[in-house]
């Protein structure tokens, strides 16, 4: 009997993996994540549906929990969808924050806390959002983005563990792998991103989708639970 779900899993998984192999590719912390074996990714239908919305809460609670245990570093999940492949930038922002939005709310409903480490409040500078009691930043890539970094052929959200930033930035670490990943991208675009700003410089939350927006853009995400 054909398995669909096993079928795209192997598909998408190996699209996703030659993408970030690809020379060009300009983050260095995936092609990191990927050698180490340490990115994880789920194959789903559609972003604009909230099909498999348990599913994807299901393996970042995984992940919240394996990290919790094992501190290992370039550790990330991506999350890539079959479809659509069509949809505009303001689109696929929108359908972005609609998933965000579903899986927070099933945080709240499966009582987990909101990592005190970070704000809920998606105007606040030190903005993140929380799964299974750890921060995430989500990285989306889709095939109409503007920026050549973020284009894929398929609808994806790539979910990275604040924590693991926060060890770089102690370490020393974090200014070269973003000037790395800047210099890169520059080569790739022609420009460097205007959107990408040090956390706790501006809310992460007006980079997450890849469009360029401006001080007006107002987020649609609001949390549900009680940030402590």
């Amino acid at each position: 009997m054909f398995n669909w779900k096993h079928e795209a899993q192997d598909r998408l998984e190996a699209l996703l993996f030659a993408h970030i192999d690809d020379r060009a590719f300009p983050c260095v912390g995936a092609k990191s994540a990927m050698a180490r074996g340490t990115l994880d990714v789920l194959a789903c239908s559609s972003i604009d549906s909230a099909w498999d919305d348990v599913r994807i809460h299901d393996a970042l609670m995984r992940l919240a929990e394996d990290y919790r245990r094992d501190r290992a570093m370039y550790r990330s999940f991506a999350v890539v969808f079959e479809g659509p492949g069509d949809l505009s930038e303001p689109e696929f922002e929108r359908a972005l924050w609609q998933r965000v939005q579903s899986l927070s709310d099933k945080d709240v409903w499966r009582g987990q806390d909101y990592d005190a480490r970070v704000s809920a409040d998606p105007d606040n500078p030190h903005f993140s959002l929380s799964f299974g009691g750890e921060a995430f930043f989500i990285v989306g890539l889709h095939p109409r983005a503007s920026r050549p970094a973020r284009r894929f052929e398929r609808p994806t959200l790539v979910f990275n563990l604040h924590d693991q930033f926060e060890r770089l930035r102690a370490e020393g670490k974090y200014e070269t792998m973003r000037e790395k990943i800047l210099v890169r991208d520059e080569a790739l675009a022609g420009s460097r991103n205007p959107m990408l700003a040090r956390h706790g410089a501006a809310s992460e939350a007006r980079q997450y989708s890849g469009r360029v927006v401006d001080e007006r853009w107002a987020c649609p995400f609001h949390y549900s639970g009680e940030a402590k």
